[in-house]
């Protein structure tokens, strides 16, 4: 496999070009966006790690005024259009911003996060101190922000200030590059300040955004169109690019296309299947698209460890909460959908893309809509599917295995700390004095609890065995965290002297339950499971349990 000098981590365009550095060729955005010149505000929404923050930072290296970026665009796509680079390649005063740091756990840090982002930006224009076309009070204002001590209302007017002086100074329309626009209310939604926080960026928007004669055009990213009433308010001017509704959707993402050519000049053309697998399944759109966090990072990894195994790298860059507060949410009719997709199958939903972030959770078509619109889920098309959908829904499915690991983790992680809150003692009762019969009818109500499966036999069901004994004053051993040669899972009661060895088996019916309840026992017998306890507890007790679906049949080794 060759080494293609590949970037994880890095999304700014300036570093990856003048580092030669692979890049997939995007800068035809520049072209489709211009073809539309006359729209004032694009707002353009992905999943994150789908290449927004890459795409903003190409964008502003072609645009600034400041800079001579011929030499980074030479030999890509947009540089073939001649006629096109002459009349606006670094020919604009330029605004990138991005509120990706924009976070806090109150307000009061979070605002002083915004502040600071502010005035970063501000310091990178303090050439306008200097300009003979701005007036002396607009110079204050600068130098306050600049030097962290602007008041509220500074902040607020800051970005049509900035705005309104540059295109003074140049005698020139700005271009502003807004990236991760969301982030501040998604924080704030989280953190309980949101409406003081929209209060803010509502304002700071709208004034920068709406009606200003000094504005070129803006360029708007972020992972969730938040409606109009919510922030936009007034804004007529504004055009949305969704995953559903787009024109640009090639230009985040990895096509197929893409994929093609990056394991042809990688020679490794044999990792294709896994990297489809694992990667791919997103439907923007006209077009298949994959994750390129996940590509790069897999290629990566591939050129350090050929027999590397395809992994979730864009798991770990969020903690997945949005998928945890659906089931925390779940009723037994997200339960029976979450079932399904974990199946492999599909939903039929209706999904609103004017989302707020105060109103996530208050219904299950947005908590739906948020997963689709975020990543999570992705539709299927209409030639999958062997029926006609009603009006204005979607079939939407678990778009690749990665994902698939998401929700699986996230449902067993669940389980295991539901699971401490539920009153188990009966089921311990049953479990010391040996009665099976009693187990049996305690476990098959927990599992009617659980978001099952089906597909994942012994995996999912050892970890529901495991989670039903955690937290409870007991020691839980497991074949899982000390390899084969053990049952699935042992519990201790070392107080009492006494030790429960499970074994658990998968039944294809529900007539095979009793046959693999003897499979069980019979496996703990003849590889001595229970030997090695005789000597240290007074009382071994050995269970074989076999699953179907959400039902469990427990028979103890007499």
């Amino acid at each position: 496999m060759l080494n293609l000098n590949i970037p994880v981590g890095i999304s700014d365009f300036w570093e990856i070009r003048k580092n030669n550095y692979y890049y997939v060729d995007k800068t035809a955005l520049i072209s489709e966006l211009l073809k539309t010149a006359g729209t004032k505000v694009t707002l353009v929404t992905r999943p994150r790690r789908f290449g927004k923050t890459l795409g903003m930072s190409m964008l502003a290296d072609f645009f600034d005024i400041r800079m001579d970026s011929r030499e980074i665009f030479d030999g890509l796509e947009i540089a073939k259009d001649t006629y096109l680079c002459e009349k606006w390649r670094n020919k604009y005063p330029t605004i990138f911003l991005s509120f990706k740091d924009v976070d806090g756990l109150t307000f009061s840090s979070a605002y002083d996060m915004l502040s600071v982002t502010i005035t970063e930006l501000y310091k990178e224009h303090l050439y306008l101190l200097e300009s003979e076309r701005i007036s002396v009070y607009d110079k204050e204002i600068i130098s306050r922000i600049a030097k962290e001590e602007a008041s509220k209302t500074d902040i607020r007017k800051s970005l049509e200030l900035l705005i309104r002086v540059m295109q003074q100074h140049y005698g020139k329309e700005v271009i502003v590059l807004l990236d991760e626009y969301d982030v501040p209310l998604a924080k704030a939604s989280s953190n309980g300040y949101y409406e003081e926080m929209l209060e803010i960026i509502r304002s700071m928007m709208g004034m920068a955004l709406k009606d200003n004669r000094s504005l070129k055009f803006a360029v708007i990213t972020g992972c969730l169109k938040i409606a109009k009433e919510s922030i936009f308010t007034g804004m007529n001017n504004l055009v949305s690019d969704t995953i559903t509704d787009s024109r640009l959707n090639e230009y985040f993402g990895f096509t197929q296309e893409d994929v093609d050519r990056m394991l042809h000049e990688a020679e490794a053309g044999e990792y294709a299947a896994d990297i489809k697998a694992w990667y791919d399944g997103y439907h923007f759109g006209d077009f298949d698209v994959y994750c390129p966090w996940d590509v790069m990072n897999y290629l990566r990894d591939l050129q350090y460890n050929p027999e590397a195994k395809p992994r979730g790298y864009w798991q770990n860059t969020s903690d997945n909460a949005i998928i945890r507060s659906f089931i925390d949410y779940a009723g037994s009719n997200i339960t029976r959908k979450l079932e399904t997709l974990l199946a492999g199958g599909f939903i039929i939903q209706s999904i609103d893309e004017n989302l707020t972030y105060d109103y996530l959770h208050s219904s299950e078509e947005n908590l739906w809509s948020v997963l689709y619109l975020t990543g999570y889920l992705t539709k299927m098309r209409e030639s999958e599917l062997s029926q006609k959908l009603p009006d204005e829904t979607f079939a939407l499915t678990i778009p690749n295995a990665e994902i698939r690991e998401i929700f699986e983790k996230t449902v067993v992680r669940w389980f295991s700390d539901s699971a401490k809150n539920w009153n188990r003692k009966a089921l311990f009762e049953a479990v010391w004095k040996g009665d099976s019969e009693k187990l049996t009818r305690e476990m098959n109500l927990l599992l009617r609890k659980t978001i099952s499966y089906h597909d994942y036999r012994e995996d999912f069901y050892h970890a529901f065995l495991a989670g039903i004994f955690a937290g409870a004053g007991y020691t839980v051993e497991s074949n899982r965290e000390h390899g084969e040669g053990r049952s699935d899972v042992v519990v201790y009661d070392s107080v009492n002297g006494k030790a429960a060895v499970f074994e658990a088996k998968y039944a294809k019916t529900l007539e095979k339950m009793e046959a693999g309840c003897e499979e069980a026992l019979k496996q703990i017998d003849s590889r001595r499971y229970a030997e090695e306890l005789e000597d240290e507890y007074d009382s071994v007790l050995c269970y074989g349990i076999a699953f179907f679906k959400k039902r469990c049949l427990v028979r103890r080794k007499e």
